[in-house]
């Protein structure tokens, strides 16, 4: 996808004076401020492409070579927002300039850091057989996470103590020198952002809070589930910040593929040969399913090509009672090789019918 043009994002004129362009961006970042819209991906998405436009623009240099080269001048660097990994980036490379208008910036964003969060939702791949699918399975997986540390309860101070508030930012994870009327702020040196310091770390998890874990945990996996299905077992994620809940686990399907049989939804197709008597006379016949052998009518006069339908011999449902088929795709089986029994009737055969076939011997008959 072309990126879009910078002074288009900031919506200003090529020829735009610097504190136009900042005012223009000042515009947008408060407009699509991840505080102002928690949980938007848009707007998080806008505000970092505006954040890589100004970035090009508000710096002389790089504003002379985005205006000869355009983004070639940049390829692999910042640019677009892209090269911003998420908004914390955003904040430590400018600074958060709207704390006045969202309840504190830097020191809100330390307190949500400090206090109680849920923890991140997992996921988890895992692969099942078509027959797992008709018949559904109970499995055993096991997966590593994070989770608070049960010494510390998550603060990273040993037991008995508890963090301090960080003197460099006091509090806020950030210090911020300004610029006219442009605050720059990065993130806190002495803290990295965290808005405290442990004096004395807990031994247990040597003053990180976090402990890795290594779960094992029962799966029940239902019948009819298809690859991509996503079952979501709640609370098996990675653990809580600071005695928040954890998140969840979703675990994702794949079914492997079958030798024998194609999934289409419920349905089940396959390639079957029948032999030509039964396909001009008609039989009953013994078949492959995915779970054993059933018996499949051939009706009289069957041509090659046909579907052939055996009925409830599919896949089960998700969502329902409803069991899907299997339609056998028949082609003729002719053998090597007539007995002189069988030439002889099919030579009455098409003597009756009037039909002018080759001399003995040559039915059928293939070379070695």
């Amino acid at each position: 996808m072309a990126q879009r043009d910078y002074y288009e994002i900031l919506g200003v004129a090529r020829d735009a004076e610097a504190d136009a362009i900042k005012k223009a961006y000042r515009k947008l970042a408060m407009q699509f401020h991840p505080d102002k819209n928690p949980g938007d991906k848009e707007a998080e998405e806008k505000f970092k492409e505006a954040a890589g436009a100004y970035e090009i623009l508000s710096d002389p240099q790089k504003r002379a070579q985005y205006d000869r080269f355009g983004h070639q001048a940049f390829s692999g660097g910042r640019g677009g927002g892209g090269g911003f990994q998420d908004v914390d980036d955003i904040f430590s490379h400018f600074g958060d300039i709207f704390g006045d208008f969202f309840g504190g910036g830097g020191q809100q964003r330390a307190r949500q850091q400090n206090g109680p969060r849920r923890g991140s939702d997992l996921r988890y791949v895992t692969e099942v057989t078509l027959k797992d699918v008709i018949s559904g399975l109970e499995k055993e997986i096991e997966f590593d996470t994070d989770e608070n540390c049960g010494e510390c309860k998550g603060t990273g101070a040993e037991k008995g103590t508890h963090p301090d508030t960080c003197p460099m930012c006091n509090g806020s994870g950030q210090v911020v020198r300004q610029q006219g009327f442009f605050a720059m702020a990065s993130t806190c040196p002495t803290c990295h952002g965290k808005g405290q310091v442990v004096k004395n770390p807990c031994k247990s998890c040597k003053g990180k809070g976090r402990k890795a874990q290594h779960k094992k945990i029962r799966l029940n996996i239902p019948p009819g589930v298809d690859t991509g299905t996503r079952l979501r077992v709640a609370t098996e994620g990675e653990g809580g910040y600071m005695g928040g809940p954890p998140g969840d686990l979703y675990v994702e399907i794949r079914v492997k593929p079958h030798n024998n049989f194609e999934r289409r939804g419920e349905d089940l197709f396959a390639e079957l040969s029948v032999p030509y008597v039964q396909m001009l006379l008609g039989a009953e016949i013994e078949v492959p399913t995915v779970t054993g052998k059933a018996k499949l009518e051939i009706p009289k006069g069957a041509h090659p090509g046909d579907n052939i339908k055996l009925a409830h011999e599919g896949l089960p449902s998700l969502r329902g009672s409803r069991r899907g088929d299997i339609y056998f795709h028949v082609n003729v089986q002719f053998p090597d090789k007539l007995h002189k029994d069988e030439e002889k009737a099919l030579r009455e055969i098409a003597k009756a019918r009037g039909l002018d076939v080759k001399g003995e011997g040559s039915l059928f008959g293939r070379k070695k």
